[in-house]
């Protein structure tokens, strides 16, 4: 199942794709499936078509985690009631 995440690379804009498994501690790249800008328009330095991406960690600042929709039934959110 991928899972889905928003990757982060120094001086670039936001990356949204999918990944097969979290990275490992010992990985020297990652590996994005569907690499896509968070609007969902194609990432300018990418050519059209490109269906992954191996990026080296030094190149990436942090990445995101997004929850599934699953996941995201499950998750109960604060709400203020009025009055």
């Amino acid at each position: 199942m991928a899972i889905t995440i928003i990757l982060h690379i120094s001086n670039e804009d936001p990356i949204l794709a999918e990944i097969e498994a979290l990275p490992e501690a010992t990985d020297t790249t990652v590996t994005i499936l569907n690499p896509r800008r968070k609007d969902g328009k194609a990432v300018a330095y990418l050519a059209n078509g490109v269906r992954s991406v191996t990026f080296p960690w030094w190149r990436v600042s942090f990445l995101e985690v997004m929850s599934s929709d699953s996941e995201q039934r499950e998750i109960i959110g604060f709400y203020r009631e009025s009055k």
